[in-house]
């Protein structure tokens, strides 16, 4: 078994297939607070989470399950802003191609560059050593796993309409992903105080797809 299938075992209740396919309004706020209470600094226990939801350890324990489960939900929500775009998978154009590489470098980059991307990272990392701690792992699975799983049915629909050749999606999106991010994240984390504005977003998502196409295309170019 490997690693990404046993995480997976992780999703918490209220996600898993059969359950909510995305949390509510209220759950999304008690999301929402697990974050805010990373970027402040604070451990996000059961307790405290309750306190800054304003709702009873029962109800989260109802919801997520533990707190893996609520960790994974939070990463999980905070993955959910990264998506590839809209895009016709039977009329798959080298425009819409393109759009829908640039859309979701530039929702990955706006994600990572964020106050609470950067706390949920800094928090997994200080955490990675210490025994029982699953934070690591579960930003994994439900994080950059679950974001590759997202991109990779555009990758094949390229594929399938001629657009791109390649002989593994895994490695095509690692590739992508290599080309958007650069050594954006490492450097957020590590201190660096110069975020990437809107303007450099958009340029190195457009940058990322065009290199990628360079890379990978294998139909006509496009007419842009």
């Amino acid at each position: 078994m490997n690693q990404q299938t046993t995480l997976a075992r992780r999703e918490p209740p209220a996600l898993r297939e059969g359950g909510l396919k995305e949390p509510t309004d209220r759950q999304q706020a008690v999301l929402d607070a697990v974050l805010a209470l990373m970027v402040e600094g604070g451990e996000p226990t059961m307790s405290a989470v309750a306190r800054r939801a304003s709702c009873s350890k029962e109800t989260l324990y109802k919801w997520f399950g533990d707190r893996d489960g609520l960790l994974a939900a939070t990463v999980q929500w905070q993955a959910s802003k990264v998506r590839a775009g809209n895009y016709d998978r039977t009329r798959l154009d080298a425009n819409a191609l393109r759009d829908s590489l640039e859309a979701f470098a530039a929702n990955w980059l706006r994600v990572i560059s964020s106050d609470t991307s950067l706390a949920l990272n800094r928090i997994a990392i200080g955490n990675a050593t210490k025994a029982g701690d699953h934070l690591g792992g579960i930003v994994l699975a439900n994080g950059r796993f679950a974001i590759g799983e997202r991109l990779k049915p555009l990758l094949e629909a390229g594929r399938e309409a001629g657009l791109l050749a390649f002989d593994d999606a895994e490695e095509a999106f690692r590739t992508f992903f290599g080309l958007a991010g650069r050594d954006v994240q490492i450097r957020l984390l590590l201190g660096d105080a110069a975020r990437p504005s809107e303007t450099d977003i958009r340029s190195d998502a457009a940058r990322a797809a065009r290199q990628f196409l360079a890379l990978y295309g294998a139909g006509k170019p496009s007419t842009r």
